[in-house]
Parts: structure tokens; sequence; C-alpha cells
């Protein structure tokens, strides 16, 4: 058999306590049947007030991955089994009547990418939508009101509609001068 990917519940907001209590205690038991164990998160840049502060978002909250090699029949073996179910904050496996249910190829491939893209290119988190209607709060359209067209969150850019003399005329704004109305 091979290492597989699968999905276990966890307790809310114990993520990061139950991958590294079950690493650790898979390293003490010598259980090889366990590869890496993971908890995908993604950095999100936000800028409230002209302040930029990036902290880690969980992709999946209230999951843990791990990467197992199953029993024949598709079990977890016993010895893994028990060092899960022992630790805190650990439940069940995605699966059916007890047997888990391995994740996709396609799925860990996107898993894997979204978990190791570089930590020194943060996503910035842009919370506007397409149709919003904001209000200019910085610049030389200042009080100016007017309706996000586009969000180009690479560059922080919002293309908003405004009404200008009549007409409506696009502008792109950075995101922290508009807030929605």
């Amino acid at each position: 058999m091979t290492m597989q990917w699968y999905v276990l519940r966890v307790a809310s907001n114990k993520e990061e306590q139950v991958r590294d209590a079950l690493s650790h205690k898979m390293e003490v038991d010598g259980i090889e049947s366990v590869g890496r164990i993971m908890v995908p998160v993604e950095q999100v840049k936000r800028i409230r007030a002209g302040k930029q502060h990036v902290h880690k978002r969980k992709l999946y909250p209230g999951y843990v991955f791990m990467e197992m090699e199953p029993q024949e029949d598709g079990r977890i073996p016993d010895n893994a089994w028990f060092v899960i179910k022992e630790t805190l904050g650990a439940g069940d496996f995605i699966g059916t009547d007890g047997i888990p249910t391995p994740m996709r190829d396609t799925d860990v491939a996107k898993m894997l990418k979204e978990a190791e893209k570089p930590e020194d290119t943060p996503s910035i988190k842009v919370e506007f939508e397409k149709g919003d209607v904001i209000k200019i709060r910085d610049g030389a359209f200042e009080n100016f009101e007017g309706t996000v067209d586009s969000i180009d969150s690479e560059r922080g850019v919002v293309r908003v509609i405004v009404t200008i003399f009549g007409r409506s005329t696009p502008l792109d704004i950075e995101y922290w001068q508009i807030e929605k109305v």
C-alpha cells in the first residue's frame, strides 16, 4: 500500500494543538504508517486605518490532514488509530462505517499547493465585492460615492464607478482609501 491523505475532524480552533500532539506522539511511539500531518493556512494581508497587518487564516477550519498508509482493508492501522483516539480534540475521519475515505488526488494537489505557497507573498484581504456601494475617504475624490466595478486583489486596487459631472467615470483606487456606505 502507498501513503494516502485523509481528513480528520477536530475540535474548532484546536487544529494546531491536535497536529502538534499527533506529530509528537507518532514520533515518540515510532509509528511509521503516518506521514505528514498538516493544517493548511494562508497568509492574509489586511489594511485598516492605513496600517498593514498580516495574519494566518486556516483554509479548512475544523480539519487536520493526515498522510497515512492504510491496512489492506482500508482501515487505519490499530496503533495509529489508538494514538489518534487518545488525542484531545481529535474526532473521526471523514468516511463511512469506520473506514476513512482517502482524498482524491486532485483535492490533495490543490490542498498542498495552497498550503505550500511562499509565506513572503501574503494575499490581500479585500473586504469589498462587485456592486458594493462605497465612499472614497482619502485622495482627490474624497467624499465621492460610487459602486465597486472590479477588484485587483494582487495590487490591492479597486475599480470604482463614480459619477463626476453627470458622467459615470471609472477610478482605480487603493482599497484602503474606500469604505462601505
